[in-house]
C-alpha cells in the first residue's frame, strides 16, 4: 500500500482489548510493539521483543518463524543484526515460545496493507493494531514467503536499530559525552574522543531502563556489512549431525504411542468398531473411538499400527461415495460451459475483440489435485494431567496449534504449553486450518491419562488425508493480428483455485479473466506457491503457444509485451542470456521459458530438456533469474529457489491425487512417486538486486517451472502438454 488514504488513517485506530490503540501526530495510545515480551530469563537482558543481551556479549535473537527448511531464522537475525551493528559471531538464534507477545502482527500489516511505509506518526499505532488482529487470530503464523520480507522489514531492522539507539544512549550517559560522539561497532560502543569502549553486555542492563523508539534511523543499504552476504544457517549443523529433534523424535518417560485410521472419504463419519481385535493383541492400551476416525494406543508404534489393521470400523461417506476425479473435472467444465463466471479483468474490448484477430488459437489445460507429500508424516505428542495440556509438535502456527489443543482438551489457552519443534516438511500443511493431527492427538491422550501419548499417521494416512492443492480447468483464447502482435486474452479457469495470479504481467490491449467457483468434498488447503502453481503454468503454457501461433521466439515474443514491466523484463533477459537461449544444443534437446511473479518476487526460469521416442524426458539444466528485491542471505536465497524447482519440478513430473468412490486412491510412494536425486537437473539461481521491495524465496521458484518444462518438450518435439502430471500425459500425446 503506497499511498495512504482517510480510510487507512481510520482502520489504524480502534478499541482492542478494552484500550485505544491510534496514532495521531505525537499523540499514541498503544504499547510499544518493541516492549512487547515475555520477562528474560536470569543472566540475560531483554532489550526489544526479540533481542536479548548476555554478559558475554553473545546476541540472542527471539525468533518468532517455525524452521522448516527454509533459513529464514538466520536470514532474520542477519536482518536485525545488520542494524545492531552486532558482530556476527556472537549472535545466536532461538524460536519464540507459542506466546501470545509473539503473534505475528508484521504478517497482519504486510498482507493487509502491502510493503508500503505509513506515516511515521501512525506507525505505533499500527503495528499495535496489527498485532492485537494477530493475537486475537492466534497467528504466529510461518508462511507466505513473508518472514523475511514482513516480519524482517518491518519488525526486525526495527528492533535491532531501537536497540543500537538504546546502546549508544545507555554509554553516553556512562561517560557523560553525547551520543553522537559515540560509535557502535561489532558489538561495542566505542567514543574515540576519550577511548572508552564497553561492550553491549556490560551496556545491557542500563540500555533496558530507556524508552525503546519506535521509528529510528536505519542504516543505509551502501552500509550493510551482513546483509547482502552468505552466512552458514543456524540450523545446518545439527541436521548433519542428527541432533536436531523433530516432532518424530520426541521421547517422554511413559510414553506410548497411537496410530489412528480416519473415514476414507472426506466428511464420513465413523459409524461403529469392535475393539476386542486390537485389544487382545500384546502392547496394546486402548481403542480410542473419534468422531471420524479411530486410534490403537499401545507401547510402541508398530504394535499399534498391527492392532489398527486388525480393526474394521464403519465409516459412512457422508453421501460422497460415489465422486471421481473425472466427475469432479466433468463440474468444472459444466461450470466453464455456462459461462457466468465472476469477471477477474477486463481491459478494453475483451473477448469480444477476437472477431478481429488474423489468428485465434484455444486450448484448454489441467490440473490435478496435489499432496504436500513431506517426508516427515504428521504426528504429534500430548499430555494432559491437572487441568494442564502439553504438546509437542512441528506446526507452522504455534499459537494456533495451543488454540486448537485448548479446544479439543476443554481447556483455556493458558492451560495449554506447546513444544514448537522443528518440521520434516511444511509447504502449507502444517497451517492454521490444517492441525488435525494436533487435535486428534489431545483427544487420544485424553483417553490415557495422565500418559503422553505419540500419535504418529502412516504414510498411507498421510497421503489420504492432506488438505490439497486445488484440481482447476482452465480454458483459454488468444487472438493476434496481421503484424504478429498479441491483442486479445480471454481467460477463464474453474475450481478452488484464486484469481489473483490469473493477472498477467504483458501489455495487451483487450483482455477477459473470469472465474468460476466449483466446490467439492476434497479438503482444500494451501500448497507451495498456493494458486500461482496452477495459473503459473496456465499462462506461460499458452503465452508460450501464442508465441508458436504467430511464427516468433517465445523469449521475443514475451520480452514485446513487457514494455512496461522492466523488472519482468531484465528477469526475462537474464534468464536467456544465462541459458544461452537460441544457441545450439544437442540433438534431440531443447530449452523452454517461463515468467511467473509471486509473493513480490518475480522469477523466470529456462528448462533445458532431452525428449526420448517412448515420451520420456530428462531436465538437465534449468537457470533461474530471480527480482527478490534484494537477497538477505545469498546462499539460502539460492537454496530456496532451488529447493522449489525441484519440489514444482516432482509435482509437474509425477503429483497427482486422484479421487475414486469419493476416497483419496493414492496411498504411498509407489503409487505416488516424488522426484530423486537422478530426476534433479543442474541448476542455477542468478539474483538481480533491484532495490525494490523485498519479495519472498521460499515459494517463487516452484511457478514457473512445470510450464518451462512443457514448453521445452514442445520445442523438442512438437507435441503440446496441457495437462499434468507430465510423464503420462507425454507418453499419452507421442501415442496419438
Amino acid at each position: 500500500m503506497n499511498k495512504w488514504t482517510r480510510r487507512s488513517f481510520i482502520a489504524a485506530g480502534g478499541v482492542l482489548g478494552g484500550g485505544l490503540a491510534i496514532g495521531i501526530g505525537e499523540f499514541v495510545l498503544a504499547p510499544n510493539r518493541l516492549r512487547l515480551a515475555p520477562p528474560a530469563e536470569a543472566n540475560r537482558v531483554r532489550l526489544t521483543t526479540w533481542i536479548t543481551l548476555a554478559p558475554d556479549n553473545t546476541v540472542t535473537v527471539v525468533v518468532p518463524h517455525c524452521e522448516m527448511g527454509q533459513g529464514s531464522q538466520t536470514g532474520l537475525a542477519m536482518m536485525l543484526a545488520e542494524e545492531l551493528e552486532a558482530e556476527w559471531a556472537t549472535v545466536r538464534v532461538e524460536e519464540a515460545a507459542a506466546s501470545d507477545e509473539f503473534a505475528a502482527g508484521y504478517m497482519v500489516r504486510g498482507f493487509g496493507l502491502g510493503a508500503g511505509d505509513p506515516p511515521p506518526a501512525m506507525l505505533r499505532g499500527l503495528n499495535h493494531l496489527t498485532y492485537k488482529v494477530a493475537d486475537w487470530m492466534d497467528l504466529q503464523v510461518t508462511g507466505g514467503s513473508a518472514s523475511i520480507r514482513f516480519t524482517g522489514e518491518f519488525g526486525m531492522r526495527i528492533a535491532g536499530a531501537s536497540a543500537r539507539h538504546l546502546v549508544l544512549q545507555a554509554a553516553a550517559a556512562r561517560w557523560s559525552v553525547p551520543a553522537g560522539e559515540c560509535v557502535a561497532r561489532l558489538s561495542y560502543i566505542e567514543h574515540s574522543a576519550s577511548g572508552k569502549r564497553a561492550s553491549y553486555g556490560e551496556l545491557a542492563s542500563d540500555a533496558a531502563l530507556l524508552d525503546v523508539p519506535a521509528h529510528p534511523a536505519l542504516k543505509a543499504r551502501e552500509s550493510f556489512t551482513i546483509i547482502g552476504t552468505p552466512k552458514p544457517r543456524f540450523d545446518i549443523p545439527n541436521k548433519v549431525n542428527g541432533a536436531t529433534t523433530y516432532g518424530l523424535d520426541v521421547q517422554l518417560p511413559g510414553m506410548l504411542y497411537a496410530a489412528i485410521k480416519a473415514a476414507p472419504v472426506f466428511g464420513g463419519r465413523l459409524l461403529s468398531v469392535d475393539g476386542a481385535p486390537a485389544l487382545s493383541m500384546p502392547g496394546v492400551v486402548k481403542v480410542v473411538p473419534l468422531a471420524d476416525a479411530v486410534a490403537v494406543v499401545a507401547d510402541g508404534y508398530w504394535r499399534a499400527q498391527q492392532a489398527l489393521n486388525a480393526l474394521q470400523p464403519v465409516f459412512d461417506a457422508g453421501g460422497n461415495e460415489s465422486v471421481t476425479s473425472e466427475a469432479i473435472f466433468q463440474k468444472f467444465a459444466d461450470a466453464l460451459g455456462k459461462g457466468t463466471g465472476k469477471k477477474v479483468v477486463r481491459k478494453g474490448a475483451g473477448a469480444d475483440a477476437l472477431d478481429r484477430a488474423a489468428i485465434r488459437v484455444s486450448a484448454e489445460y489441467r490440473v490435478p489435485y496435489l499432496a504436500h507429500a513431506t517426508m516427515e508424516p504428521m504426528n504429534a505428542t500430548a499430555r494432559l494431567s491437572d487441568k494442564q495440556c502439553e504438546v509437542w509438535a512441528g506446526t507452522q502456527d504455534p499459537l494456533n496449534a495451543r488454540k486448537v489443543a485448548a479446544q479439543a482438551a476443554g481447556l483455556g489457552a493458558k492451560q495449554v504449553t506447546v513444544h514448537n519443534l522443528p518440521l520434516g516438511g511444511g509447504f502449507g500443511r502444517r497451517l492454521p486450518g490444517n492441525l488435525d493431527f494436533v487435535d486428534q492427538a489431545v483427544r487420544v491422550a485424553q483417553a490415557v491419562s495422565p500418559k503422553p501419548v505419540k500419535l504418529i499417521w502412516s504414510r498411507e494416512e498421510d497421503l489420504r488425508h492432506d488438505y490439497y492443492r486445488s484440481a482447476a480447468l482452465g480454458r483459454y483464447q488468444g487472438g493476434i493480428d496481421a503484424a504478429g502482435k498479441l491483442q486479445v486474452w480471454a481467460a477463464r479457469f474453474s475450481g478452488e483455485a484464486g484469481e489473483e495470479a490469473a493477472e498477467l504481467p504483458y501489455a495487451i490491449a483487450n483482455q477477459a479473466i473470469s472465474r468460476s467457483d466449483v466446490s467439492t468434498h476434497v479438503r482444500l488447503g494451501s500448497w507451495r506457491s498456493v494458486d500461482h502453481s496452477q495459473h503459473g503454468f496456465f499462462t506461460e503454457s499458452f503465452i508460450d503457444e501464442l508465441a508458436h501461433a504467430a511464427r516468433q521466439d517465445p523469449f521475443e515474443f514475451r520480452r514485446a509485451l513487457l514494455i512496461d514491466k522492466p523488472r519482468h523484463k531484465a528477469a526475462l533477459e537474464l534468464a536467456a542470456e544465462k541459458s544461452g537461449w537460441g544457441t545450439p544444443l544437442a540433438a534431440g534437446r531443447a530449452r523452454g521459458i517461463a515468467l511467473v511473479e509471486s509473493f513480490g518476487s518475480i522469477v523466470c526460469e529456462v528448462a533445458e530438456v532431452e525428449a526420448f521416442s517412448d515420451g520420456g524426458f530428462k531436465v538437465h539444466r534449468v537457470v533461474a533469474a530471480v527480482d527478490c528485491g534484494d537477497v538477505v542471505n545469498p546462499d539460502s536465497g539460492a537454496a530456496q529457489i532451488e529447493g522449489g524447482i525441484v519440489f514444482g519440478l516432482s509435482a509437474a513430473l509425477y503429483g497427482e491425487i486422484s479421487i475414486d468412490k469419493g476416497a483419496v486412491v493414492q496411498g504411498n510412494f509407489g503409487d505416488h512417486p516424488v522426484a530423486r536425486m537422478a530426476d534433479s537437473p543442474l541448476t542455477e539461481v542468478h539474483f538481480i538486486a533491484s532495490h525494490a521491495p523485498r519479495g519472498g524465496l521460499g515459494e517463487p521458484g516452484v511457478p514457473p517451472i512445470a510450464a518451462a518444462v512443457v514448453n521445452a518438450i514442445y520445442a523438442a518435439t512438437g507435441k503440446r502438454i496441457r495437462t499434468l502430471p507430465i510423464l503420462s500425459a507425454s507418453r499419452a500425446a507421442l501415442t496419438r
